[in-house]
């Protein structure tokens, strides 16, 4: 493919694959996908301080999640496009810019609307993250290995989500959560200076001849993406399956765990274990896909482990914390099969078409996300206005209806799909 081809199938020269630079600008591009998976599963464990110290309510927590969700998917429509077109020199070390100025807002917020407004700017710049690293693996690395790079990405930031909760939990025994989110843009800051130095494709991108206005040609393209019907069905069933992810590591899990009687250390314990589970799962399930030569039997699989390790952390009666731990590192580890939308979008594309694909089906797992984040608080005031306990496990599992239907329509959409593994890979 030629050198100017500015889709993510274009390939490095072969001088340049598994070269020191190819892995230090891939490293930078993980570092920035860490950088916002550790703010956002801290705000799992700050949301309680955040709370406290605005003086906003329950519900609104629960919005203000939704809400970077939200804005996060209609920037994210544009990001795959923006890298395509413009390439990671030009994209990335301003998305980390401006990540790095709205964590310093969140961080002085002293208003519901200041909270919010962080969240849209945090949002906006991180649109090119997760798709960004995997972009990065696809041009430097090539696209044999553009499935078990993103995999890779994925295994980096669950890891690190992981033990940033945990982290962020010691950190909050030393500081306050102003301090601390202060002193994470401030590292942002050195982030975005390295990423300015460093950080490019590794032969020039040249736009394509006759593609015209950008704003247009983005929008030609993401037409022609979204008249692929398979797209939509990998788009919807990924996003339901991460957006109950979601509802669970960014804010809920913790607060599921302690109604059954689990310490609040041991609660944020648990909601690690969902994301150390997805890190195992991306590192193991993107290979198997690859190793039968089959996107759909991975992906029913996931979907199904993953609705019944969510029925057991909901209906088991005396769920013991060990049994709590188990079944969340099993429900991420299964979680891990929502990667494989990515892999099967890419395989009914056109080359120059990956980065939009990714995009959409990202875009659209972050707007399921910010529905199923949002609707367990919504269900929460209900359900007391009808008279449950509050801080019950009836309660709990009122609110958690969303992500029940989620994760059964997950497994549906799964079993209907058709299979798309490439026959010449």
């Amino acid at each position: 493919m030629a050198a100017t081809d500015a889709g993510l199938r274009s390939e490095p020269g072969t001088s340049m694959l598994g070269h020191a630079m190819a892995w230090w600008v891939w490293i930078l591009a993980v570092t920035f996908v860490v950088y916002l998976f550790s703010f956002q599963t801290g705000y799992s464990i700050v949301n309680p301080s955040v709370q406290k110290d605005t003086g906003i309510s329950i519900a609104q927590v629960g919005t203000i999640a939704a809400v970077y969700t939200w804005a996060f998917a209609i920037a994210q429509f544009f990001g795959g496009a923006l890298l395509d077109r413009l390439g990671a020199r030009k994209v990335l070390p301003i998305s980390i810019a401006l990540v790095t100025i709205g964590i310093f807002m969140f961080a002085n917020a002293n208003s519901y609307g200041m909270l919010l407004l962080s969240q849209i700017v945090i949002a906006i710049g991180s649109c090119t993250g997760f798709v960004g690293a995997g972009y990065i693996g696809g041009q430097w690395f090539g696209m044999a290995k553009f499935s078990f790079m993103f995999g890779l990405v994925q295994v980096v930031a669950a890891l690190t989500s992981a033990f940033s909760v945990n982290l962020i939990g010691v950190a909050l025994d030393a500081m306050t959560w102003r301090s601390l989110f202060n002193w994470t843009a401030a590292f942002g800051i050195v982030l975005f200076v390295l990423g300015l130095l460093y950080i490019r494709n590794p032969t020039p991108v040249v736009s394509h001849p006759g593609e015209g206005n950008f704003f247009a040609s983005v929008l030609r393209s993401m037409a022609e993406v979204a008249k692929i019907g398979h797209v939509w069905i990998a788009s919807l069933g990924g996003a339901l399956s991460f957006g109950a992810m979601l509802a669970l590591g960014v804010v809920w899990a913790p607060k599921l765990l302690m109604v059954h009687g689990i310490s609040e250390r041991a609660a944020a314990l648990g909601s690690s274990l969902l994301w150390l589970g997805l890190a195992a799962g991306s590192a193991v399930v993107p290979l198997w896909s690859d190793m039968i030569r089959r996107r759909k039997r991975p992906i029913i699989l996931g979907a199904a482990v993953q609705l019944l390790a969510l029925l057991g952390l909901l209906f088991i009666p005396d769920l013991g914390a060990g049994l709590a731990m188990i079944l969340c590192f099993v429900f991420g580890f299964a979680n891990a099969a929502h990667m494989l939308a990515f892999s099967t979008a890419a395989d009914v594309v056109l080359p120059r078409q990956i980065g939009t694909s990714a995009a959409i089906v990202n875009g659209i797992m972050f707007i399921f996300g910010g529905i199923l984040i949002s609707r367990p608080g919504v269900r929460i005031g209900m359900g007391i206005e009808h008279g449950i306990q509050p801080a019950s496990l009836q309660l709990a599992q009122y609110a958690s209806v969303p992500v029940i239907v989620a994760c059964v329509l997950a497994l549906i959409l799964a079993m209907i799909m058709r299979e798309t593994y490439p026959a010449h890979h």
